[in-house]
């Protein structure tokens, strides 16, 4: 392609520097490789699927950046330990971490079986953690590193999501408190929360979700939108760049303002401003269309 990644920040701002995105196949993580790529670093993108893996990592490619692939579920800790080990002999250092993988499914509390409490658990807490702890005790305990964690817009409870609201909150402490063990090593632990994102990630629910759920989403969002990838993708550059270098164990809500919606205020439903849309290969959800009829 003749265009590439229309970042806000500096032309070769990672230049020389290695990250590693979780879940880096669709959605946020692969706009966030590919924004990271554009900005000069070596991107490494993990996800279970390889196939996807590869997809991503030859668009960025294509565009002359950098990035390799590894294929390996988050929440198995002997394949995070070998996969971490394997990384830091192929490219000898790293220098910071998006832990983006996750995934979650719609469901009233009642219904949700141990089984997938658990695995939604270990896509979003569990396998966080242990990613962080290997890149921590192999790499970033000696020379420091920067850590950006994904949760959500769970405040006052995710209601038809208690599983992921859970691995959520959880992640949002230990986002603190790793902040906090480890910040003499120079490593900075911090957190974005997005709202609702015009992502791929909306084409994996129920139809029922974008008829009936989706315009409601839009209508409790101050910014009268869902946000883009390349909105969330912005925030989390920043977070793992020098420019935030005296922060840390902060998430940064990205959400239009709807976890300030007390729902009392009247708003009025249409966009209050446009996206920033940076991602040159963004891929609006087939979701969408749904919105656009509606308005």
């Amino acid at each position: 392609m003749s265009q590439r990644y229309r970042s806000v920040f500096a032309p070769g701002l990672f230049a020389g520097r290695c990250y590693v995105v979780t879940g880096g196949g669709s959605g946020i993580g692969r706009c966030t490789a590919h924004e990271l790529a554009a900005l000069g670093a070596t991107v490494i993108i993990t996800g279970r699927k390889l196939d996807k893996l590869e997809r991503v990592a030859a668009e960025i490619r294509d565009d002359g950046g950098a990035a390799t692939v590894m294929a390996f579920d988050i929440r198995d800790e002997d394949a995070v330990k070998q996969a971490v080990a394997t990384m830091l002999e192929q490219h000898g250092a790293i220098h910071g971490l998006v832990n983006n993988a996750g995934g979650q499914f719609p469901s009233p509390a009642q219904a949700i079986s141990k089984k997938g409490f658990e695995a939604v658990l270990g896509a979003n807490l569990t396998g966080g953690f242990l990613m962080a702890r290997e890149l921590y005790l192999r790499r970033f305990m000696k020379h420091g590193g920067a850590i950006v964690n994904m949760i959500a817009d769970m405040w006052g409870g995710m209601p038809a999501m208690a599983h992921s609201g859970a691995a959520r909150a959880g992640m949002m402490n230990l986002t603190q408190t790793l902040a906090v063990e480890w910040s003499a090593s120079g490593t900075r632990v911090n957190a974005v929360a997005p709202g609702f994102v015009a992502s791929s990630g909306l084409d994996a629910y129920d139809p029922s979700f974008s008829s009936v759920v989706l315009p409601q989403m839009a209508a409790a969002i101050p910014l009268g939108r869902l946000s883009s990838e390349a909105e969330i993708s912005a925030a989390i550059v920043f977070l793992l760049s020098d420019a935030a270098s005296f922060v840390t164990g902060a998430t940064l809500c990205i959400d239009g303002g709807a976890s300030l919606n007390t729902k009392l205020f009247p708003l009025s439903g249409k966009p209050a401003n446009a996206a920033f849309s940076g991602f040159h290969r963004e891929k609006p959800p087939a979701a969408l269309d749904v919105l656009k009829k509606k308005t």
